[in-house]
């Protein structure tokens, strides 16, 4: 069987390693913070690659735009936990997670656009 449709997405492709580097940063978080930021912070992030998948998956146009505005949603939601987490000393430097926020906030952007013209016509 070969891949998903979602998993040939660049926006999914993105997500995933944004995943990978939230659980590594928070792994360095407090304990008290275990069931706090630690927590929010892993559940806004593996929502961002997981909406992406359930909307490739649903096969309507439609669909996947509410899901990829649901994914945008959550990928802002952990742009704000960094900030804090930073802001408490949780990080001291984001700019790995920063760079592929920003880098996912385009593609998801040019997706969504692309996506809306196609609904459209």
């Amino acid at each position: 069987m070969g891949a998903r449709r979602h998993q040939d997405l660049r926006v999914w492709q993105i997500a995933i390693q944004l995943v990978k580097l939230v659980y590594v940063a928070t792994a360095r978080f407090p304990t008290t913070e275990l069931y706090g930021l630690t927590s929010q912070m892993r559940r806004a992030a593996v929502s961002v690659p997981s909406n992406i998948a359930e909307g490739a998956a649903r096969g309507g146009t439609r669909e996947f735009v509410q899901f990829l505005s649901v994914a945008r949603g959550s990928l802002s939601e952990l742009e704000t936990q960094v900030v804090i987490a930073r802001e408490l000393g949780f990080l001291e430097s984001t700019t790995e997670i920063d760079v592929l926020i920003g880098e996912l906030f385009r593609a998801l952007g040019g997706l969504l656009v692309s996506l809306k013209k196609k609904t459209k016509a």
